[in-house]
């Protein structure tokens, strides 16, 4: 999902400072809400092991470039479903400011443009979460189809995302690369459903956590 550089240049680049700011708002709302539920120590905590996973997923996990983006496995519902919507949407944007700072600094000004592209599709995800899964049921206790769709959800707005930017700074001449690109992200799709049930599977096993604030409150209680 990383922008390859040259596809948005000049003053187009602008427009990704007011999509960034825009999600920068909705995350400190966020943040705000999770600090007057779960404390700051929880907030902190969590967002730090956010960071650290996806500082991990865009460094060690497999990469490759596909037409005129990356194909990352995000992990983006596995971070929402484990730590919340606030620590998610820190760790991402921190987390991906890590890898550009000390491994791909050519990516930083993108780096506006690609965090927009992670966070938007985490705030769709969210909203769908609060449709799809009942008030009184726990995140460890999501059905397959359930998982699915919340993982699609956030791969396709990637995807959508990656578009826009690619036709906003090229033109409808980057259609195959984006369409490459939008095929390759199907093994994402098919993959990250299975990756949360089986993280959900093994915090199940471990209900202590829920007394730690380690983890999001929803992952073990009804809302």
């Amino acid at each position: 999902m990383h922008i390859e550089p040259g596809i948005v240049n000049g003053a187009k680049i602008a427009l990704s400072f007011a999509t960034a700011a825009g999600a920068a708002g909705v995350t400190l709302k966020l943040g705000w809400e999770a600090l007057r539920s779960g404390g700051l120590t929880s907030l902190v905590t969590r967002s730090a092991m956010a960071t650290a996973a996806v500082f991990s997923f865009f460094q060690l996990l497999p990469h490759y470039p596909v037409g005129v983006s990356e194909v990352h496995f995000i992990l983006g519902s596995t971070l929402f479903l484990l730590l919340g919507a606030a620590p998610a949407a820190l760790g991402l944007a921190l987390g991906l400011l890590l890898q550009g700072l000390f491994f791909a600094p050519l990516d930083l000004p993108q780096y506006f443009i690609n965090v927009t592209t992670l966070l938007v599709p985490l705030f769709a995800l969210k909203a769908l979460a609060a449709r799809i899964i009942a008030p009184g049921t726990a995140y460890v206790d999501l059905k397959y189809s359930q998982a699915l769709a919340l993982s699609t959800a956030y791969q396709g707005g990637v995807v959508a995302w990656v578009a826009f930017w690619a036709f906003y700074g090229q033109g409808f001449g980057a259609f195959a690369s984006v369409a490459s690109f939008g095929a390759a992200y199907m093994l994402v799709v098919a993959i990250e459903p299975l990756v949360d049930l089986a993280v959900l599977a093994g915090a199940k096993s471990l209900r202590g956590l829920d007394r730690t604030g380690l983890v999001t409150p929803r992952l073990y209680n009804a809302a």
